[in-house]
């Protein structure tokens, strides 16, 4: 009675084995199998184009509709700082001085916008432009160094 669980590894007769040395294909010429070589690095080039083009068009439109909705929202935005910081101004300018009342609004200001650009520059930092295309990239040139191999 055999148990299920047996293995069987089929005979492999000496036209299976492959040494080393022997070409893979010894059918086809050393300039056949370069230009097939050549070809096949010529299509994966094209496709790797082909894929930054379409990666780069889709991260285009979603940046240019997230920009229309920042240029809306930052007019809008604006229009809400200039007429806070005149009514700030103001009512400072019952206890002190105009001048002085608009220049502490403005300070305030440039703290706040100072603050806003050091965030914005350190995420401008991580940004990683195109990572499907650099990966696929770096695929495909250990794939064409196993290849020479």
């Amino acid at each position: 009675m055999s148990s299920s669980s047996e293995i069987t590894t089929p005979e492999v007769t000496s036209s299976q084995t492959t040494r080393p040395t022997e070409p893979k294909r010894p059918d086809q010429s050393l300039g056949d199998l370069f230009k097939e070589m050549t070809g096949e690095l010529s299509g994966l080039f094209r496709q790797e184009v082909e894929l930054a083009k379409v990666e780069t068009r889709e991260e285009v439109q979603r940046t240019a509709k997230a920009g229309a909705s920042i240029g809306v929202g930052a007019v809008a935005a604006l229009l809400c700082i200039t007429f806070l910081s005149t009514a700030l101004a103001l009512l400072l300018d019952q206890a002190i001085n105009t001048a002085l009342a608009f220049a502490i609004v403005a300070v305030l200001w440039g703290i706040a916008a100072a603050v806003l650009i050091s965030v914005a520059r350190k995420k401008l930092r991580e940004v990683k432009p195109l990572p499907e295309t650099t990966t696929s990239i770096k695929e495909d040139m250990e794939w064409a160094k196993n290849l020479r191999s």
